[in-house]
């Protein structure tokens, strides 16, 4: 037994609002990363898309300063500065320090908003070295600043201008003290920045940077979420045109529904919002959707004749192969599960959806029913194909040839028996794989060869991806269990038959280390585009569990005399080259892996004791779906900044 302690109520801490939010950050944003420190940004922009849904709100201006300081600015009321009652302050100060405090509690000042609990701009305050704020509203300028969220006096100007130029300046400068790093990622803030002009038909949102040499767009669709559904599809093939569009009003509830079908495309891109306010894990909005469509859908074929008698009817992952849609509601009293508000869970939203979208849908249809004959028909295919592929799941239980127990003959296994300490590596051709394999350490480096270009999983359907030679055998090689799990990319919030668990993965995985080595030319980063795309399909836990690893061979080697130096980039054989000069210089490029020999290969390569790592999270699903929306509607092609981008989403072998 532990010694009496002298833990008694002098050691019971009450921490202020502000003080709270200091000490424990990620309570509010999340984490005090990178994603923490964008949430500042989405917090305050949040507020000016509040006014935008009100009414009172037509144009957000966002700006990145040199300083990595961030001005948010609104044409909307303005934040109250009159005297609060209960406080004895400027309204506008006992908004910006004090938890729960706004006008979303009360009836009429907001009819629908996506902050619920008044934390957001507080909590902006809370975290940043100092904030300033300008108000104009009734015939005033109103200035104060804040650091630390301590508050200084107010300073009031009479402006006449005020009267009608209304709106909210909120200049802040995130904590060094609370964040890891305070470098704002200007793709991240533009995607959220141009989806919240999406979702609010006719809003103008202006997004500058004056980093580096500057940037600045500006955001702004009349055509509101029909025009991001034609933005998911780009470079697709729509099976019918225009998109479907479905709007509607319940109960105070405002629905709107966008969506579109495309040819040669088999994944659905189903994406869902409540108060602008994204629902990852989609809820009873997504629910109510797709049992509408797929009823509307079976009741257009069996009406039409394309399904006679007691014949099956069409599934829901059927009617939804090839989808893209977006769902937007506008919702009074939203009710989200948790503060990240993920999911929704109003009950009675699925019902208003359900019968709307059912209407919506079913008019569109019998008005087009060009339309309904070609969804019935992919969704027909898509049932044939899905039987098919269930057979072929059945891929452990009948022990056919993807059987863990028969391993490929192809593969150079290791002698290590424990995955933990294995590694797999995914090598570009025979030539490559035979070098691998006379340079890797045997004890815990598995060698496996693949021909060329792999299948591109997004234009292929199941069972065909099932009876590609190459993908068999990674399957087999990895771990068939694994990939039968088959994570599919949709989102909604659905659970996946067959889904795995942690545990389970774990269990089946046998290698825990599987790394891409491919050439370190543009075919070589075409394949690996193709890999990444196989794992983010059909082994998703592999990437999110950090199991995928990117080798990353050079692609020259300089001589000078006696010193010899790897290169990895043409960029950087170019800086060198400035540096040192070209005298006496020798260069030799390698085309491919197969060309070095294996000691070369082990020392640039397969050494892990010459590897730094640089692990980079996981930061949620989102900017990986959409890096692949760029890639789904054509061939995927050698691009540079694509593999780029998506290699920030698993850890990468920086040799």
């Amino acid at each position: 037994m532990a010694k009496k302690s002298d833990y008694n109520a002098s050691k019971i801490k009450i921490l202020g609002g502000i003080e709270a939010v200091r000490k424990r950050p990620s309570m509010y944003i999340g984490s005090t990363s990178r994603a923490g420190l964008h949430h500042l940004i989405y917090e305050v922009v949040d507020n000016c898309i509040d006014e935008a849904l009100a009414g009172f709100c037509d144009s957000v201006e966002a700006t990145i300063h040199k300083d990595n300081s961030v001005t948010v600015t609104d044409n909307g009321r303005g934040i109250p500065i009159d005297m609060h009652k209960e406080t004895k302050k400027p309204a506008a100060e006992v908004v910006l320090t004090t938890l729960h405090a706004g006008g979303k509690f009360g009836d009429g000042s907001y009819k629908v908003s996506g902050g619920l609990h008044g934390v957001g701009v507080s909590v902006v305050n809370a975290l940043s070295e100092w904030m300033d704020v300008e108000i104009r509203r009734d015939g005033e300028v109103y200035n104060q600043r804040f650091e630390r969220g301590e508050a200084s006096a107010p300073k009031r100007t009479k402006d006449k201008t005020a009267e009608e130029k209304t709106g909210t300046e909120i200049n802040f400068l995130a904590d060094k003290q609370i964040f890891e790093e305070t470098d704002y990622d200007y793709e991240t803030v533009a995607h959220r920045l141009k989806e919240l002009a999406y979702l609010n038909k006719g809003l103008k949102i202006k997004f500058s940077d004056e980093r580096g040499k500057g940037k600045t767009e500006t955001y702004k669709y009349d055509g509101g979420i029909a025009e991001y559904v034609k933005h998911i599809s780009e470079g697709k093939e729509p099976l019918y045109k225009p998109a479907i569009f479905v709007s509607g009003e319940k109960d105070n509830i405002v629905v709107e529904v966008a969506l579109q079908h495309c040819k040669d495309y088999y994944d659905e891109n189903v994406f869902s919002f409540v108060n602008c306010i994204k629902t990852k894990e989609g809820g009873t909005h997504v629910v109510g959707f797709k049992t509408a469509i797929t009823r509307a859908v079976n009741n257009f074929a069996k009406r039409y004749g394309l399904i006679k008698g007691d014949a099956e009817s069409l599934s829901g992952d059927d009617v939804r192969e090839g989808l893209s849609c977006v769902i937007s509601l506008r919702v009074p009293s939203p009710q989200f599960e948790g503060q990240t508000k993920t999911k929704l869970g109003n009950s009675e939203v699925k019902g208003i959806v359900d019968s709307l979208v059912d209407e919506g849908v079913t008019n569109y249809l019998d008005k087009n029913p060009a339309a309904g004959r070609a969804i019935t028909e992919k969704a027909l295919i898509a049932m044939r194909v899905r039987a098919a592929a269930r057979k072929a799941q059945e891929l452990e239980r009948k022990k056919s040839a993807l059987d863990t127990a028969t391993l490929p003959g192809k593969l150079a296994d290791c002698t290590e028996r424990d995955p933990a300490k294995c590694e797999l590596f995914l090598v570009e051709g025979d030539s490559a794989g035979g070098s691998a394999k006379q340079g890797r350490d045997r004890m815990f480096q598995a060698i496996l060869p693949l021909k060329g270009k792999i299948l591109n999983v997004e234009k292929a359907r199941l069972d065909k991806i099932l009876n590609n030679d190459e993908i068999r055998t990674m399957i087999t090689a990895i771990g068939s269990g694994v990939i039968t799990g088959l994570r599919g990319g949709g989102n909604g919030g659905e659970e996946k038959e067959g889904e795995l668990t942690q545990e389970e993965f774990l269990k089946k995985l046998q290698y825990h280390k599987v790394i891409i080595m491919t050439d370190a030319d543009v075919d070589g980063a075409h394949i690996r585009t193709l890999l990444l795309t196989f794992f983010f399909r059909y082994a998703r836990l592999i990437i999110e569990n950090g199991n995928l690893f990117i080798a990353q061979p050079p692609l020259y080697l300089l001589k000078k005399g006696k010193a010899q130096t790897w290169i990895y980039s043409e960029k950087e054989m170019e800086e060198n080259l400035k540096r040192t000069g070209k005298e006496g210089v020798s260069i030799q490029r390698y085309k491919g892996l197969g060309e070095m020999n294996p000691e070369q290969l082990w020392e640039t390569t397969m050494n892990p004791e010459k590897r730094t790592m640089l692990k980079v999270d996981i930061e949620d699903g989102e900017t990986a779906d959409e890096i692949f929306t760029m890639l789904m509607g054509s061939e995927v092609g050698p691009r540079k900044d694509f593999i780029v981008q998506f290699a920030k989403k698993v850890r990468w072998l920086d040799i």
